[in-house]
């Protein structure tokens, strides 16, 4: 029994839910459970009433009682196959109180699985003892839950809790998210860590989403579910949260950005039927049965979550034994199937063919039969490794097409692709094309040979694939160059151009004799035939800036770029107001 002031703030407190949502479908997967009435209860904030009940030595029961509280109200929503995320204080598992098996009493009172609950356990606060969160992470785990990695990159423990602890989710926190269309290392670094999760199967959730520039961005770089006041505020009315959150279905449809050379071809996805986790060993043994082509069985749980797969060859030995029917008919011996699950590799559908070719790459050695491939968490389908080998011999080729065969850069249909779609979708966006052209380039190849002219343009492209990834890089052909860069400002644009201008000229200089480096110029013949001197290699370059639509042709605007920019060393700029 908790004491008397700890009771009167339960009854004060409430809990208002706010909803996590497919990025691309706006379909309600979870709402985050968010306390509220704290200082009507009494308390400065809600860390301040967690800080006194720590103190108090209350936490843990507290904690339960607000569990309940939480859950209670979930019941009510109403809403099938979708989950209740609740925060946790990493300091419950050192009060003298804390125990296992609470939080599948009171699922059990509600009539509520386990799947239902996704425990929040956050990075902040781990300067003190950061195995902490780990520990109770494993601990919950244990137990069968699912676990989401809140605040993600502001603790300490970082990457370390990630590969320890393995969480089922992680939420990229807002200081991230918050204005990241405008800001490349938020969008580096939250591209790079979305790319780590999906390696390892975790689900990435983008937190504290206000704007549509922050919901495209997200998008873009391949984050799962979204949660942010531009979705909806938290709401202590539960009748206003939504099955579906149409604006944001309708905003994915309307984003024509999106690349379809990445989509799955549905043709190379089979369908393989699945069983409930609550099936019987008689169920399976049927099923192998029903379904003789098939060497495995794909188990969800009720929610139609992919949990794992059976193996034919795993329960060969029982269903062919003398006593294997009278086994799979007793139905204590059937609570024992999990016995015979096995973890499997796993994609979101949403993810495209070029990240499950990734993840089978990496995986190749744990992919006995293939990839299965889930939709904003549940069941989908099944690639096998022929239909993997096929599909990437395919991007292979689609990709060799539409890339210069020495840099391996993408070509001028990428390049062209890159430019209609920016401009056609500019709206208010500030969008900028860089052009770069070697300077007495034809000299340096005429003297040196093509041979030392191909060091020098791959010598160019290393420079230009060290930029951010959320720059598109293009190699036009020969010595000619290509950048693409949204929502950025000029001044920005010029210094990273001036930069690699300066990189190229000091790092072209190794490709020349000692000779031609201590005159500074080279002797060859100009078009007229002539022998004259020829600077050392540098770079022009000109920046387009586009704040608006393009009325004349945009090759005829880059031909007067390319002409001005040759009459100085600094980028040279035009800008379409």
């Amino acid at each position: 029994m908790l004491p008397n002031r700890w009771e009167k703030a339960l009854k004060e407190l409430d809990f208002a839910f706010q909803p996590i949502v497919g990025i691309n479908n706006g379909k309600i997967v979870a709402v985050e459970a968010l306390l509220r009435n704290t200082k009507e209860a009494g308390f400065l904030s809600i860390f301040n009433c967690f800080d006194e009940a720590f103190s108090d030595g209350v936490l843990y029961q507290f904690d339960l009682k607000l569990r309940l509280k939480a859950l209670k109200k979930f019941s009510l929503l109403g809403i099938d196959n979708i989950q209740l995320f609740y925060n946790l204080d990493n300091r419950l598992l050192y009060m003298p109180d804390y125990k296992t098996g609470n939080t599948k009493k009171l699922l059990d009172e509600l009539n509520l699985s386990k799947k239902t609950l996704c425990f929040e356990m956050s990075e902040k606060g781990t300067l003190k003892d950061p195995n902490s969160i780990t520990n109770m992470v494993n601990m919950y785990k244990q137990e069968g839950f699912d676990i989401a990695i809140d605040d993600f990159g502001t603790g300490i423990s970082g990457l370390k809790l990630l590969y320890y602890s393995e969480p089922n989710f992680i939420k990229i926190d807002r200081f991230f998210i918050q204005n990241i269309q405008t800001d490349s290392k938020k969008r580096h670094f939250c591209s790079s860590i979305i790319k780590m999760a999906h390696t390892m199967g975790i689900r990435v959730i983008a937190e504290g989403v206000e704007t549509i520039e922050e919901y495209y961005t997200c998008k873009d770089i391949g984050a799962d579910l979204i949660q942010g006041y531009m979705i909806q505020k938290p709401k202590t009315d539960i009748t206003k949260i939504k099955i579906v959150y149409s604006e944001i279905r309708d905003l994915y449809k309307e984003d024509k950005r999106k690349s379809e050379l990445n989509i799955i071809d549905k043709d190379k996805i089979e369908i393989i039927d699945p069983l409930n986790d609550h099936s019987s060993l008689h169920e399976l043994f049927s099923y192998f049965k029903t379904h003789q082509h098939n060497i495995f069985v794909p188990i969800i749980d009720k929610f139609n979550h992919l949990i794992g797969v059976i193996e034919e060859k795993d329960i060969k030995k029982i269903s062919y034994s003398q006593y294997g029917l009278a086994l799979a008919q007793n139905t204590s011996f059937s609570t024992k199937l999990g016995t015979f699950i096995k973890k499997v590799v796993s994609a979101e559908v949403s993810w495209g063919i070029d990240k499950v070719l990734e993840l089978y790459n990496i995986n190749e050695s744990e992919v006995n039969n293939g990839i299965f491939l889930t939709q904003n968490g549940k069941y989908y389908g099944f690639i096998g490794v022929h239909n993997l080998l096929l599909l990437s011999y395919k991007r292979n080729l689609e990709i060799a097409k539409d890339q210069n065969p020495l840099t391996k850069l993408p070509g001028n249909k990428k390049i062209d692709d890159y430019i209609n779609d920016t401009l056609n979708e500019l709206n208010d966006n500030i969008v900028h094309f860089v052009y770069f052209d070697f300077n007495d380039f034809k000299p340096f190849n005429d003297i040196y040979g093509f041979r030392q002219g191909d060091r020098a343009i791959l010598l160019f492209a290393d420079l230009l694939n060290k930029l951010p990834k959320d720059i598109f890089v293009g190699h036009i052909g020969g010595d000619d160059f290509f950048l693409g860069v949204t929502n950025s400002t000029y001044e920005n644009i010029y210094h990273i151009v001036q930069e690699i201008q300066i990189n190229f000229e000091r790092s072209a200089k190794n490709l020349y004799k000692k000779e031609d480096l201590v005159n500074g110029f080279i002797l060859a013949k100009d078009r007229f035939t002539i022998l004259r001197k020829f600077d050392l290699l540098s770079v022009s370059a000109g920046i387009l800036e586009v704040r608006s639509e393009i009325d004349s042709k945009f090759d005829e605007l880059l031909g007067e770029l390319k002409k001005s920019s040759k009459l100085s060393k600094n980028p040279v700029g035009i800008s379409i107001l």
